[in-house]
């Protein structure tokens, strides 16, 4: 552990004392861990299916609930009110009205998601409450992931799925910011101006990794359940494959597979340009 730091803090010496290139420094090798991952590599392929669209957005939709709303409860705090952009990133609306794009008016009595996407939440409901300021580091890894990547994931989800039009594709558009780049560039810059003590920015810094990890996570869980799901699939007779084609699958653990494999894929996408 005493080795690990020492490295982090070599490396944010390194850039300098900006918060946002610190994270960057810091987080640089569970960034190739995630983009490393075969599920990574098959949705830049453009291997998406909708129902695994459809359990993205329900993935999404539960961890933007806890970091909007914990963002929204502190957002006069003195770390979170640099970064507070409720009107150019919010993101839940966005996956309100793509969940009842595929879902129908009741989107909410079938939201599914799997057992990682709650850790996930835990965690950003007991920082919000406990220490508002590591929020920004949630904030920077998810809503700047989001801008680098939603306009080439929006293109790849619309061909893979065969859509006609942006309906049921809100989660990736950004209305309210004109130039990604320069709201990046914003973005940023006030992280920078945050006033942090030593000893919290690396707290900062560890929470920004921990972002990471819990994704990382999720992808290991994943690749273990699709080995048994794929083999519980094989074995089905063709009259079962037909029902698998339903939204949800019957087994629990093929429902939470396929929505992990999507929703942290595209969480990953994302952060390869922060």
């Amino acid at each position: 552990m005493e080795a690990m730091k020492s490295a982090r803090k070599n490396d944010t010496e390194d850039v300098g004392s900006d918060l946002s290139e610190q994270i960057k420094a810091a987080t640089k090798d569970n960034h190739v861990r995630a983009e490393n991952t075969t599920l990574m590599l098959d949705y830049q392929k453009g291997k998406i299916t909708l129902p695994q669209y459809k359990l993205l957005l329900c993935s999404l939709y539960e961890i933007y609930r806890a970091l909007e709303e914990e963002l929204d409860r502190n957002a006069s705090h003195p770390a979170v009110a640099p970064i507070y952009f409720p009107q150019e990133l919010a993101r839940l609306q966005t996956l309100e009205k793509d969940l009842e794009h595929f879902l129908g008016s009741e989107w909410r009595q079938r939201v599914i998601v799997p057992a990682a996407t709650v850790r996930y939440q835990e965690r950003i409901r007991r920082i919000g409450a406990e220490s508002p300021d590591l929020l920004v580091a949630h904030a920077y890894t998810r809503y700047l992931g989001d801008l680098s990547g939603g306009q080439v994931l929006g293109k790849i989800t619309q061909k893979s799925l065969g859509l006609s039009s942006k309906d049921g594709l809100s989660f990736f558009l950004f209305p309210g910011v004109s130039s990604p780049h320069r709201f990046k560039q914003l973005f940023r810059s006030r992280m920078n101006s945050i006033e942090l003590t030593e000893g919290r920015r690396e707290e900062m810094l560890r929470e920004a990794n921990t972002s990471f990890l819990l994704n990382i996570q999720v992808f290991d869980d994943l690749q273990k359940m699709l080995s048994v799901t794929r083999t519980e699939a094989e074995d089905q007779s063709e009259g079962d494959a037909v029902k698998s084609k339903n939204m949800f699958p019957s087994l629990p653990s093929m429902k939470f597979t396929v929505g992990v494999c999507v929703a942290l894929t595209t969480v990953g996408l994302g952060f390869y340009a922060l």
